[in-house]
């Protein structure tokens, strides 16, 4: 049994450490909406506690249970033992990946495109042109028609960009003619910023250059891995932190910039917690997460720019409320930050939401596995964002913004989503 759940065994303090109280009920996303005690998070941590002790199990029903998480960590933020429930989660979905293996449709997409950059590339290319056939119904959004609803009925879902932001970014950009080069960074995209909102990559480069940063953008860098190490397979996952960790450690930079919170919570806590199974991989590892910075960390915390670095093209007046990211507010505790770029903007009001730190129900695989559940979960986070009654939703995370930009269309909201540095001028 233990050799069947070597993963789990490697946190089975964190398991034991649960006190069965069930506060995290009230807390729990999936919980609020589904009211079933197997998926909240003293259900599964009770499962992983009989795993341990010799239980008799099902592979198919333990990849169920475990598939029921969103990873936001919300229970943990409020649980009076502190149980990181996500990383027993995600330690038991590497068990069961070990066991029996990715989803035909994971293995496809894990193994036949992410980890073929090149490759992943075209086909994507490919789709780009594909989605000229789909009706539009607002700006860059393309509708899901029924017939492919695999997806999720009804889904909005973002053009992939015509020109990816590889293409549209040079490998290094300086500060221009007259601005002193104060440090040098490298940028670490992630695939929804380069494939989807590659406008953010942009407006990152010139916001950071126009403030003296050299801007590194290795073209050879690939996916954080996240998506990956989500789904259990750890092996593929360490491959691909391995090929980035390469790539970045050869450049002589001060710091790792991304503007994604999956990827940033990834390479900062992530690539240690599950991947470092060597002395050699830890070190490297230790020493790669020591270098990333969330955008928002790296601007106020360390750059610190002059109050009239801050403007914005937004008109004056208008309203703006702010999404908590998963991965950045409990993962990487970045949570003043964004508000205070949001707040040095001239002429924008900022409006906090309720519980702005709930999560939107996206969760990665848990969208596209779980969709109907996923979108009941947004409805809080709509409501809370309606409530506002503000003219523009933001946050820091492409994958919150896939989410935010579906459900508010298919609301018909009048919000626009996006990320805190699009609101950079």
């Amino acid at each position: 049994m233990e050799e069947r759940l070597s993963n789990l065994k490697k946190f089975e303090d964190e398991v034991y450490r649960c006190m069965k109280c069930g506060f995290c009920m009230y807390f729990c996303p999936v919980y609020r909406e589904t009211y079933q005690e197997p998926y909240v998070a003293r259900g599964r941590n009770v499962l992983a506690m009989d795993l341990l002790e010799g239980e008799s199990f099902d592979w198919r029903h333990l990849e169920k249970r475990y598939s029921m998480c969103l990873t936001c960590n919300r229970c943990a933020q409020f649980c009076p033992a502190k149980v990181d429930v996500a990383t027993i989660t995600l330690a038991a979905r590497a068990d069961i990946v070990q066991e029996k293996g990715l989803p035909l449709w994971k293995k496809v997409l894990y193994r036949g495109l992410i980890n073929r950059r090149g490759l992943f590339g075209r086909v994507l290319k490919g789709a780009s042109r594909f989605q000229r056939l789909l009706p539009r119904t607002q700006g860059k959004i393309r509708h899901l028609p029924t017939f492919l609803s695999g997806l999720g009925k009804g889904r909005q879902i973002p053009e992939i960009a015509e020109r990816f932001l590889r293409e549209r970014l040079p490998e290094v950009s300086s500060p221009p003619e007259g601005v002193e080069r104060r440090m040098r960074v490298a940028y670490f995209a992630g695939c929804g910023t380069d494939y989807i909102f590659p406008e953010v990559g942009v407006k990152l480069v010139d916001f950071l250059t126009r403030q003296g940063v050299e801007v590194v953008f290795p073209k050879d860098q690939g996916c954080c891995g996240m998506p990956v190490m989500g789904s259990g397979d750890f092996a593929l996952a360490r491959e691909l932190a391995d090929r980035n960790v390469a790539i970045f450690e050869k450049l002589d930079v001060d710091y790792i910039v991304t503007a994604c919170a999956t990827c940033g919570s990834a390479m900062k806590e992530g690539y240690l917690t599950f991947l470092a199974d060597t002395e050699e991989r830890r070190r490297r590892y230790e020493e790669f997460a020591k270098r990333v910075k969330d955008f928002n960390e790296f601007v106020i915390d360390i750059l610190k720019p002059p109050p009239e670095a801050f403007s914005t093209e937004l008109p004056e007046g208008t309203k703006v409320t702010y999404h908590d990211p998963c991965h950045l507010v409990r993962y990487q505790k970045i949570t003043a930050q964004p508000r205070a770029i949001i707040k040095a903007l001239p002429g924008v009001e900022f409006v906090e939401m309720a519980e702005p730190d709930r999560c939107c129900g996206m969760g990665g695989a848990f969208n596209i596995e779980h969709y109907e559940l996923s979108k009941q979960i947004a409805q809080r986070k709509m409501d809370a964002i309606a409530d506002t009654r503000a003219d523009v939703v933001v946050t820091a995370c492409p994958g919150c913004m896939i989410q935010l930009i579906d459900q508010t269309i298919q609301r018909g909201m009048p919000q626009r989503v996006m990320h805190v540095v699009e609101l950079l001028k």
